[in-house]
């Protein structure tokens, strides 16, 4: 019986339903068990651990899949003002979506029940049961246009985080809405964005399409010279995450954003030979098992294998397997009702120091070196 006093500590408890149920009387007295359990858990790790001033987490967000078309733009905004999101790595389609609410071209409420060959015949493209018309896709495309054959347009070789900057401070000027953009209230409050895929969006089309031609012969006037350079993104990511104090991971979705986020702990080790130990907080809300194999539905526990989290922290990480749309603005109002802001780090404008501290480390390692006398050490610490 002294054992089972142990393991059975918390009761079960049928409450009846109340008129005027806060968001946080809500996940703390009827999230009790299975995914509403595991949101109860990651509203309360955000709150008491990632958001504690005294702990000066870093925490960064990462967006996949539709989110920005089902009008969380606004929701993440809020998130930046109070100082709750310190960077971004976003898809790039979520960023080119979220320039239509800025630029007020509008997005409605549809149905999966439709015939998709009619709504094509009638210029209306669907996301599952959102509706956006294709004049919503080609005046965003040519405000995209004006502001990237813009004689003030950055040039050369950049990193997705000056590009969507750039982007972030036209919309502030010129576009009806800014205050509900990720990317005009990004530039606002200096949040870094990124995106893991700069050319699988409209974005990265348009620079494709009106950077100059493979072939000179075929060159346009007016084409520029101006290209999204990766390397910058995995080395200045990294740093940030080298030059926190501790790091906390919210992913809202996985795919290619929750990767690059959790591989700037393999490139501090594996690459630069700088052991920082993991990230330290883990939040995901994802639809993915892991049982399929795929890194979207990977856990934290197999992420431990690769040196993404830190194995002193697992029990600081929380999966909610639910509907992003669902579980999101719970997550989010939780945090509001729960956390006083945080004093922004205003991480853009840091990043050539950040930048600066990773390589000055790196530099006594010679471009040949390799992990080796990492996995030696970590393998005789296990024995």
């Amino acid at each position: 019986m002294d054992q089972n006093k142990k393991i059975l500590k918390k009761k079960i408890v049928a409450r009846k339903l109340k008129k005027g149920i806060s968001v946080s009387n809500l996940v703390t007295d009827y999230y009790q068990a299975y995914n509403a359990a595991r949101l109860n858990e990651a509203c309360r790790l955000l709150t008491e651990k990632m958001l504690d001033p005294k702990k000066d987490v870093t925490i960064g967000i990462t967006l996949a899949g539709a989110l920005t078309p089902a009008g969380l733009s606004g929701m993440v905004v809020s998130m930046m003002e109070k100082g709750f999101i310190d960077f971004i790595i976003s898809t790039g389609a979520n960023l080119y979506h979220d320039t239509h609410f800025a630029l007020n071209y509008p997005l409605y409420k549809g149905t999966w029940q439709v015939d998709d060959t009619e709504l094509y015949s009638h210029g209306i493209v669907r996301i599952y049961d959102i509706f956006l018309t294709t004049d919503t896709l080609l005046n965003t495309d040519k405000w995209t246009q004006k502001v990237l054959l813009d004689k003030d347009a950055p040039q050369g070789a950049i990193s997705s985080r000056e590009f969507h900057y750039y982007l972030g401070q036209k919309l502030l000027k010129e576009s009806s809405h800014p205050e509900i953009s990720i990317l005009a209230q990004a530039a606002k409050y200096r949040v870094p964005v990124y995106t893991s895929s700069p050319g699988d969006s409209t974005y990265g089309m348009d620079l494709a399409s009106f950077n100059r031609t493979v072939n000179k012969k075929f060159q346009q006037k007016g084409s520029i010279d101006l290209h999204i350079n990766p390397n910058l993104d995995v080395k200045e990511t990294a740093a940030i995450v080298l030059g926190a104090k501790e790091n906390g991971v919210m992913l809202l979705g996985g795919g290619s954003p929750k990767n690059f986020y959790l591989q700037t702990q393999p490139y501090l080790w594996e690459c630069a030979g700088i052991e920082k130990g993991g990230h330290d907080y883990f939040i995901q809300i994802t639809t993915d098992s892991p049982v399929w194999g795929g890194l979207s539905g990977a856990t934290p526990s197999e992420a431990v294998s690769w040196g993404k989290i830190n194995p002193e922290e697992l029990r600081n990480t929380v999966v909610v397997y639910a509907d992003i749309t669902l579980v999101a603005p719970i997550l989010f109002s939780y945090a509001f009702e729960n956390a006083k802001p945080r004093k922004r780090k205003n991480l853009y404008s840091k990043i050539n120091k950040l930048v600066y501290g990773l390589e000055e480390q790196q530099k006594d390692k010679p471009i040949t070196w390799t992990p080796e006398e990492l996995y030696k050490k970590h393998k005789h610490q296990d024995h």
